[in-house]
């Protein structure tokens, strides 16, 4: 696929998300995707498969999670969304790499940026 579906893909997913539309939002992940979040605490680390991924977002929501993309670059495979993250009403910026094959299908995907609030809510 090129960049520029890769972004759409990226694009109507994050919408989805937002509208909490799990199924929706998983259409275009890869069974074997490989989800990264980063920090100290108990969601730390990289989730595989798809089912990892749903068990992650289910814990992320039990918290009033909202993520709010403002800026989709691509090249290539891969994405990269600036983002604000939002996890008890408390914000903060990062960025997702988000990396596709070549049909279309997100098999990587890291969060980076601040992990202050999911150490504090997440905690070990």
């Amino acid at each position: 696929m090129s960049a520029e579906q890769n972004k759409q893909t990226a694009q109507a997913a994050y919408a989805a998300f937002g509208n909490r539309d799990a199924e929706a939002a998983m259409r275009d992940i890869d069974d074997s995707i490989a989800w990264t979040e980063g920090g100290d605490n108990a969601l730390t680390g990289t989730h595989n498969g798809k089912q990892a991924v749903g068990e992650l977002w289910g814990k992320l929501m039990s918290e009033s999670f909202r993520t709010s993309p403002h800026d989709f670059v691509a090249e290539g495979d891969k994405v990269v969304v600036l983002t604000t993250r939002e996890v008890r009403g408390v914000a903060t910026e990062g960025a997702d790499v988000l990396t596709f094959d070549d049909d279309g299908k997100l098999v990587s995907f890291e969060a980076l940026g601040d992990t202050t609030q999911n150490d504090r809510v997440f905690a070990k």
